[in-house]
């Protein structure tokens, strides 16, 4: 009991020994492996700037009866996409028409998906700088390690799918987001189908969250090329000679990094 208490002991205090050596070290940066780590952490950038920091409304022009002009009401709206939290509002703050306007909301609730999307973006990105520092600071470190490479190997495919899983659900709740804040709200809003005449003015472009889909499978795009070069740092890739190498207390040669 007490020689594993002290071998563990050791084991910590060499690691500590390790992670205390930092020495900045470019290179990797010039490898597929660096490079594209680079490349995935600028994308989760895009990927939840462009879905996070969106805001837009939807205008609809009312005429009231016996009444010559138009009036619009307005409902802004914006990520999470709670749209059913998003009442219409008519400015000067008036009931036009003699409807109360912010008892009547969109339609729908995206928060999960859209949620989803920029959260699972903001772990990447996180990862992205632990692991860009891992590479360059510490490089002797993640080359000697059968754990490091593995675990970002493995990382490396479920951050594909989840990019896959997450991109996809975001692009099926702009579609319906785009359908609910269309034209075919003003068939949805009561007192539109009665005295009241409603048209539909206009919506906000939704251009940036376009982009952030994009972006999103363009990320799964790099995670899943980038597989290769991390499975290439793993003993899976070479196994005897990572085994020999490990044995006679060598340091692996630089396969992807």
């Amino acid at each position: 009991m007490a020689s594993n208490i002290y071998l563990f002991r050791q084991r910590i205090s060499r690691f500590g020994q390790r992670m205390s050596s930092f020495q900045l070290n470019l290179n990797p940066l010039k490898e597929p492996l660096g490079f594209i780590k680079v490349l995935e952490w600028i994308a989760s950038i895009f990927a939840f700037a462009t879905c996070g920091g969106f805001k837009g409304k939807t205008e609809i022009l009312v005429s009231c009866p016996k009444v010559s002009d138009n009036r619009t009401i307005t409902a802004t709206f914006g990520y999470p996409f709670r749209l059913n939290q998003a009442s219409f509002q008519a400015f000067p703050h008036v009931n036009v028409c003699d409807v109360n306007w912010k008892s009547y909301v969109l339609i729908g609730d995206y928060s999960s998906s859209a949620q989803f999307y920029v959260t699972f973006a903001v772990f990447v990105f996180l990862y992205c700088i632990a692991a860009l520092l891992l590479y360059v600071g510490y490089t002797n470190l993640y080359r000697d390690s059968r754990k490091f490479p593995m675990i970002d190997f493995i990382v490396t495919l479920v951050a594909t799918f989840l990019w896959l899983v997450s991109t996809s659900a975001w692009a099926k709740a702009l579609t319906d987001i785009k359908i609910a804040t269309g034209h075919r709200i003003v068939q949805e809003l009561v007192p539109c189908n009665q005295e009241v005449k409603c048209y539909f003015d206009s919506v906000t472009s939704m251009g940036s969250l376009n982009v952030s889909v994009i972006f999103g499978f363009l990320n799964m795009i790099l995670w899943g090329g980038n597989a290769w070069f991390v499975y290439k740092e793993t003993a899976l890739h070479s196994p005897s000679n990572t085994s020999a190498s490990h044995g006679q207390g060598g340091i692996p040669p630089p396969t992807g990094i």
